[in-house]
């Protein structure tokens, strides 16, 4: 347990960005389930349109750290081929 002031304030700061970076991968699961969901369901405009939208959240939480960078790329890419597949 934290003993000094600043090791307790420390433990919470921690506390509020976990909680806060867990919520925001969250969001980066959901957008890509929704592609996902769009591309097993067949509906080729729907998961054009779910991949557009996901492609600006997966780079923004690459930008701030909460994913790495090439798991963004990975994720990016493998969604398109999925998309590009249905519509082929």
């Amino acid at each position: 347990m934290a003993n000094s002031p600043q090791a307790r304030k420390r433990a919470r700061q921690s506390e509020k960005r976990r909680a806060h970076n867990a919520s925001l991968r969250s969001v980066v699961r959901t957008v890509i389930k929704k592609v996902q969901t769009a591309v097993q369901s067949g509906d080729t405009e729907a998961a054009k349109g779910a991949y557009s939208e996901a492609v600006p959240v997966i780079d923004r939480m690459a930008d701030k750290g909460i994913i790495h960078k090439n798991k963004a790329a990975r994720h990016k890419s493998r969604l398109n081929a999925q998309v590009k597949a249905l519509s082929a």
